[in-house]
C-alpha cells in the first residue's frame, strides 16, 4: 500500500509540473476509523470508515494554492490537478511562498518509532464489544450511576509525500483508545460526571479495559457534593491530566506566525530568563510510541529534538519556512510534535504535603487566553487542599492572571507525567494564584 501512495504522490507532482507549475508537493493517504460505542449495557453505535485522498501544494508564476480531492482515477486526477495550476496561476503573486528548501530535507532521523501493532489491523468485533462490556460493567458499580457510555476507537493510517525538488517520505501508524464517560446523580437535581480515555499506538500499552471503568467511576464518585469555591489568593496544584492543557495555552503563541503578526507576548522574550526555571519543555518527535512521533513534519523538514523552554530561558519557537522568511527567522519545524516537561522529584502525595493548604485542579471548564499579552480566565473543576490532604471538591470557579506571571511562580514539579496525551506534562504547583469563586 505505501508503494501504490508513493506512485500517486510522485505523479501527481508530475503532472503539475507537466501542467506548468514550476514545484509541486503531494500527499497520497489512506485511513480506517473504527468507532463502537456501547450505552448503558446496549451496544448503541458502530462505524467503521475507510479514506483515501490526495492533497497537493502548487507553486506556479510566484504564487501559491493547495488543492485536495478523493477522486484518485487517473483521468480524473489530471483535470483536477490541470484545474489547480490554472486556478493557482490566476491568484496574486506572494514572494514568500515557495516550496520548502531541499537541505531542510537532509539528515532526517531513522530510528525506529515502532508506531504500528499489527494487533490493532486484526482487532474483531468481538474483542471491540467485549472491552466495552468489561468497562461498562465496572463503570455502573455504584447506585448513583444515571448513565455510562463506552467506547472503543481504533484504526490506521498510511501516508505518502512526494516533491518536485526530491523529497520522498512516507508514514504508517496504528491507534486504539478505550474509555468512558459516566454521570451520577447528586443533590436534588444536581449531576456529577468524570471520565477517563487511555490511548496508544500499541494495545500492549493501554490499561486493562475494567481499570479504565473503575478509573472513571473514582474520578465521577469525587465529585459529588461539589460547592462553589471561594475567592481567594493561594497555591494551585494542576494535576497531571489537566497541566497539558494549561501548557497549552503557554505555547500556543510560541510560533513564527504569531510573532512575526505581533500577536505573541513571545516576541520580546526568547532568548531572555522568561518562566520560572524549574520549567524545561522539550519539543521531542523521536519519543518511540509516542502519540505524535515522526521522521519529518508537515513541511518535509527532518525531525529532531528541540528545546523551547530551558529552565525558564526561552531557547526555540516553531518556525515554519513562510513565515521564517517573512519575520527572517530560521526554520525550524512548523507545527508541534510530542511536548515533554522534564519531570521533578515529588510524587502527587507528597505535592499535597508541600502545598499544604490550596486548590488542586483536576479539568479546565473552558474560560480564554489572550496570545498577544498572556491574560488569561479559564472555569475549573477540583478540589479545595486542606492541611496538605484533598479536601471538598469545588466547581464554579475561575482562576485569572497573566500566562507569563503564572509560569514565574512555578514552585514544584511533580514526577508523574500524564502518558495518554501529546503532551507529557507532570502535575504543577504555583505559588500566589488568584481564584473567584462565593
Amino acid at each position: 500500500m505505501s508503494a501504490d501512495l508513493i506512485n500517486r504522490a510522485t505523479q501527481a507532482v508530475e503532472l503539475a509540473r507537466n501542467a506548468g507549475a514550476q514545484d509541486a508537493w503531494a500527499t497520497a493517504s489512506q485511513g480506517r476509523d473504527v468507532v463502537f460505542e456501547y450505552r448503558d449495557g446496549k451496544l448503541e453505535k458502530v462505524k467503521d470508515t475507510t479514506s483515501r485522498n490526495l492533497a497537493i501544494k502548487v507553486y506556479a508564476a510566484g504564487r501559491y494554492s493547495s488543492h485536495r480531492t478523493t477522486d484518485l482515477k487517473p483521468d480524473r486526477l489530471k483535470g483536477f490537478i490541470n484545474e489547480a495550476v490554472a486556478i493557482t496561476r490566476a491568484l496574486e503573486p506572494d514572494e514568500y511562498r515557495r516550496i520548502t528548501p531541499a537541505a531542510l530535507f537532509e539528515n532526517r532521523p531513522g530510528d525506529d518509532l515502532d508506531l504500528v501493532d499489527a494487533n490493532v489491523e486484526t482487532l474483531d468485533r468481538d474483542r471491540r464489544v467485549n472491552w466495552c462490556k468489561a468497562i461498562d460493567e465496572v463503570a455502573h458499580g455504584h447506585e448513583r450511576v444515571i448513565s455510562a457510555t463506552a467506547g472503543v476507537y481504533d484504526g490506521t493510517s498510511t501516508s505518502a509525500s512526494a516533491s518536485s525538488n526530491g523529497f520522498v517520505g512516507e508514514r504508517r501508524s496504528t491507534y486504539c483508545w478505550l474509555g468512558t464517560q459516566i454521570t451520577l446523580k447528586d443533590q436534588g437535581d444536581k449531576r456529577a460526571s468524570d471520565s477517563f480515555y487511555a490511548g496508544g499506538a500499541h494495545i500492549a500499552d493501554l490499561p486493562d479495559a475494567a481499570m479504565i471503568g473503575k478509573t472513571a467511576l473514582e474520578r465521577a464518585l469525587s465529585r459529588l457534593d461539589s460547592r462553589k469555591g471561594p475567592t481567594v489568593r493561594t497555591s494551585m496544584l494542576v494535576d497531571s491530566r489537566a497541566a497539558a492543557s494549561l501548557i497549552g495555552r503557554l505555547l500556543r503563541p510560541a510560533n513564527a506566525r504569531s510573532v512575526q503578526q505581533g500577536r505573541s507576548f513571545w516576541a520580546s522574550l526568547i532568548g531572555e530568563q522568561a518562566f520560572s526555571d524549574k520549567l524545561t519543555i522539550i519539543d521531542d518527535p523521536l519519543i518511540r510510541r509516542g502519540l505524535a512521533s515522526r521522521h519529518y513534519d508537515g513541511e518535509g523538514i527532518s525531525a529532531k529534538v528541540l528545546p523551547i523552554i530551558e529552565n525558564g530561558v526561552i531557547r526555540n519557537i516553531y518556525v515554519d519556512t513562510y513565515y521564517g522568511r517573512k519575520g527572517d527567522m530560521a526554520p525550524t519545524t512548523g507545527t508541534p510534535s510530542n511536548r515533554r516537561i522534564e519531570p521533578g522529584r515529588y510524587s502527587l502525595p507528597e505535592l499535597f504535603r508541600e502545598v499544604g493548604d490550596g486548590v488542586y485542579v483536576t479539568s479546565w471548564l473552558g474560560g480564554n487566553a489572550n496570545a498577544t499579552t498572556g491574560d488569561f480566565s479559564l472555569g475549573l473543576r477540583g478540589h479545595m487542599i486542606e492541611n496538605g490532604e484533598i479536601g471538598a471538591p469545588v466547581s464554579e470557579m475561575n482562576v485569572t492572571g497573566n500566562l507569563r506571571d503564572l509560569f514565574g511562580r512555578l514552585e514544584l514539579v511533580g514526577n508523574d507525567p500524564y502518558p495518554y496525551s501529546t503532551t507529557l506534562a507532570p502535575s504543577l504547583v504555583f505559588a500566589g494564584v488568584d481564584f473567584s469563586g462565593v
